[in-house]
């Protein structure tokens, strides 16, 4: 039997957690590839273009840097695009991830933008950190509402192997800085625990963690500027035309904000599409709008909800031309 077959519109997961319970420990041998074409295909006969999925398992805890963006994606994500015939020009990519390395999305980002002339992002779950700039990087960008993307600040690696964001150590630098003024202002030296904090900072990492900041927001800067606001032509109300200048400053002022720790506080904070339009007037396009298009999105997310839970996958490329499974049980060695 079908994942998708034991699906309702009510409650696509909960019908399948259901249904697959009566029908025993294995139901069914599943056909993760063959289902999740099936689930494509009814996404692309609403958009009217090719879908890719790049999909980490984001269900189980158990997994660690198998679910990350990192350069073990790069050939699988090469041959999904290549899988595309030349005459395809326009795609969307549904994406779900937890982040990982602000390069690899550069040059995700480089090889899209070679080979197609308009890239949209469908976010049906969580987009966090790396991953976010990378949807930045879309003409449009379409959230669920159950969607959330996150902060874009970098983390860098402690001399004790902690990995910290990096805007956060920054803060607390400036934080003892400004409590420490007053104490040697008035000739005492400063509190005895933020001086054994600052002893513990290695110089290098405050480097690191300036660099990799700006690293960020000129990324995310420049997606903005070049592909989201490619079609921003005029004002809303007074109808009057955008400049450059207009677009990279909106550019510079979403991708600072989405970096700021001051702004979100923790790494892990999601942010809704009202948040990102309330906060950062960063437009997010809406799937209820377009008919039968939330029910085809929630209904694969639902299949691959229950395939992480159910299967060893960390990650999955798919389309309708192509299919790969990722999970470290496929490779003797695990990457750092």
């Amino acid at each position: 039997m079908s994942v998708l077959d034991m699906m309702d519109d009510q409650g696509s997961y909960a019908s399948v957690i259901t249904k697959a319970a009566q029908l025993g420990p294995v139901p069914f041998q599943l056909d993760l590839a063959g289902e999740l074409k099936r689930a494509i295909t009814d996404v692309e006969s609403i958009i009217n273009r090719p879908l890719l999925l790049y999909v980490a398992n984001i269900v189980r805890n158990d997994l660690g840097s198998w679910t990350a963006i990192d350069l073990f994606d790069d050939l699988p994500f090469a041959e999904l695009i290549n899988a595309e015939p030349a005459t395809v020009r326009d795609v969307d990519i549904l994406l779900v991830t937890p982040g990982g390395s602000g390069q690899q999305v550069s040059l995700f980002v480089d090889r899209l933008r070679r080979r197609f002339d308009n890239v949209n992002f469908i976010l049906p779950s969580m987009c966090m950190s790396a991953g976010t700039i990378w949807a930045l990087s879309g003409n449009q960008i379409w959230m669920d509402e159950r969607a959330f993307i996150g902060p874009i600040d970098p983390q860098v690696q402690t001399r004790d192997g902690r990995w910290v964001p990096a805007q956060a150590l920054l803060v607390l630098i400036k934080e003892i800085q400004d409590k420490g003024a007053p104490h040697v202002m008035a000739g005492r030296n400063p509190d005895w625990t933020h001086i054994q904090i600052l002893n513990n900072i290695d110089p290098r990492e405050i480097g690191n963690t300036i660099s990799q900041s700006q690293y960020s927001i000129q990324l995310a800067s420049r997606y903005l500027t070049e592909y989201k606001f490619k079609s921003w032509t005029t004002h809303e109300g007074t109808g009057a035309p955008v400049t450059d200048a207009e677009k990279s400053a909106r550019a510079l002022e979403i991708a600072t904000k989405l970096c700021s720790h001051e702004e979100w506080r923790m790494h892990g904070h999601g942010i809704s599409r009202d948040v990102a339009w309330q906060q950062l007037k960063l437009k997010i396009e809406h799937p209820e709008t377009v008919p039968g298009l939330q029910r085809a999105i929630r209904r694969m997310w639902s299949l691959l909800y229950w395939s992480f839970e159910n299967t060893p996958v960390a990650k999955c490329y798919v389309s309708q031309r192509y299919a790969l499974f990722r999970s470290p049980q496929q490779n003797p060695v695990k990457p750092p």
